[in-house]
């Protein structure tokens, strides 16, 4: 069974604009690719751009569900895909006191009533549509790379002890990626690729006001173009667009109309969260410090 995700280009940039997210043309045209192709869609870019966002808004604007695979070092396989309940089926060996055969209660033992899902293997068994998101997939070891290809590739699970499950309806896969190392050739050629940077500043300016609707127009221009600066300088960490956001709302908490360099220097640390990036700003930006 499959799922038309999007009609066209113009539907998704329409419909995730609806849902919340603001696109480019290359970013609606790839999530519609990815839509029609039932191909997965590695998104790469810097943290804060909204890649994971994208996949949230791709759930809302298809009325999906949304199941995430957050990776991390050391995530294996009874984390990613599914493990025995262990513990049920010791009790259930105990609780036949050793009167059936091996073959009998190895049977018995490794069915559906004791298998745990985790979440690759929840997206592929589900029904209904199904947004799959793989959340800073770079951050894992190279070996579990090894886990997704057949999810990836094939659409499907082989459990040993029960057979391949095969998803009935595919589910838009969603990758992300800081870039924090290379991943394999196998796994890029199995995804169609979108690199998300910084927006200009015209589409940032946008995306912030759309998330905070209250915001003068002004303060909105002023934010935007301090947070441009910034990431012209050599920082640890230059400010993404969620901490653009997070400054927006913090200046309306504060009910600043004018951002001037003080409020700068005073607000820094919502967007620089390195004691070294904002001595550099304040000293590169010469701002005001009161």
């Amino acid at each position: 069974m499959t799922t038309s995700w999007f009609s066209s280009p113009d539907d998704a940039a329409t419909r995730l604009r609806a849902a919340g997210y603001l696109t480019d043309d290359a970013t609606a045209l790839t999530a519609y690719l990815a839509g029609a192709l039932e191909k997965p869609l590695l998104v790469e870019g810097p943290a804060g751009v909204g890649k994971t966002e994208l996949a949230k808004a791709v759930a809302r604007a298809a009325g999906a569900e949304l199941v995430r695979l957050q990776c991390y070092e050391g995530l294996d396989e009874a984390r990613a895909l599914y493990e025995w309940n262990y513990k049920k089926q010791l009790l259930r060996i105990q609780a036949s006191g050793g009167e059936d055969s091996w073959s009998e209660t190895h049977d018995d033992i490794f069915t559906e009533e004791f298998l745990l899902t985790r979440p690759l293997l929840s997206a592929i068994r589900r029904d209904e549509p199904t947004v799959l998101l793989i959340d800073e997939v770079d951050k894992t070891d190279v070996e579990v790379e090894g886990l997704l290809l057949e999810v990836l590739s094939d659409f499907q699970v082989t459990i040993p002890e029960l057979g391949t499950v095969s998803a009935t309806r595919r589910p838009f896969v969603v990758l992300t990626s800081n870039a924090s190392r290379e991943l394999s050739e196998a796994v890029k050629r199995r995804c169609l690729f979108l690199h998300l940077g910084y927006p200009d500043a015209e589409r940032e300016r946008a995306i912030v006001t759309s998330q905070v609707p209250g915001l003068d127009d002004k303060v909105a221009a002023q934010l935007v173009d301090v947070v441009v600066r910034l990431r012209e300088l050599e920082l640890k960490k230059a400010p993404s667009i969620a901490e653009s956001i997070d400054w927006a709302r913090t200046l309306i908490a504060l009910q600043i109309g004018d951002l001037d360099e003080a409020t700068v220097a005073r607000t820094l640390g919502v967007i620089l969260k390195h004691a070294s990036d904002q001595r550099r700003a304040i000293k590169e930006l010469k701002l005001a410090v009161s």
